[in-house]
């Protein structure tokens, strides 16, 4: 299994699938984070915290937290 956490920079991924429960799973599904999307990894921060990607043609920051309940392949 791999996490949306783990990818590396300049890589496209495609969102297999989300854990997590209750309001975290349904902010991550309003992002537009669902499955099969296309994700992009545009940057990380210098520390890790957030990773900023392109879903469906617009750029999104996600929390490290997040990321690692995203499941993509």
């Amino acid at each position: 299994m791999k996490t949306l956490r783990e990818v590396r920079i300049g890589d496209t991924v495609q969102v297999v699938k989300l854990h997590g429960e209750g309001a975290v799973k349904r902010r991550i599904l309003d992002m537009g984070l669902t499955r099969g999307t296309k994700v992009w990894v545009r940057k990380v921060a210098p520390l890790g915290d957030p990773i900023e990607v392109t879903v469906r043609g617009y750029e999104l920051s996600i929390r490290k937290a997040d990321a690692e309940m995203v499941e993509v392949e």
